[in-house]
């Protein structure tokens, strides 16, 4: 759990993903073309990405990616970042966190 916290805190958007999940693609297109650049963690091409999949599932994602943190804080998957998108929280959420400017 330590670790994962070190990790969300590296920028103002981290992901985990996988390689070959398709919503996974889709959080971070939505992000990369609100120019964010967020740090993604591919667990599937991690060595010891497995722990980090199961610390998630201890964390309460279920599924475990996408694993969307903003600020170092567990935004969700798919759906919850959508909703934040669709309610039009998102963006005020990033340039908050610092990922994104006006």
């Amino acid at each position: 759990m330590d670790r994962i916290n070190r990790m969300v805190l590296e920028r103002p958007v981290v992901i985990f993903s996988r390689s070959s999940c398709c919503m996974c693609h889709t959080v971070k297109t939505l992000f990369r073309e609100f120019g964010v650049n967020p740090v993604v963690h591919e667990l599937d091409e991690m060595p010891r990405g497995r722990e980090i999949e199961q610390a998630l599932s201890r964390l309460g994602r279920s599924p475990t990616v996408p694993a969307v943190f903003i600020g170092g804080e567990l935004v969700g998957g798919t759906n919850e970042v959508m909703s934040l998108h669709l309610n039009r929280s998102l963006i005020p959420r990033l340039i908050q966190a610092g990922a994104m400017w006006v």
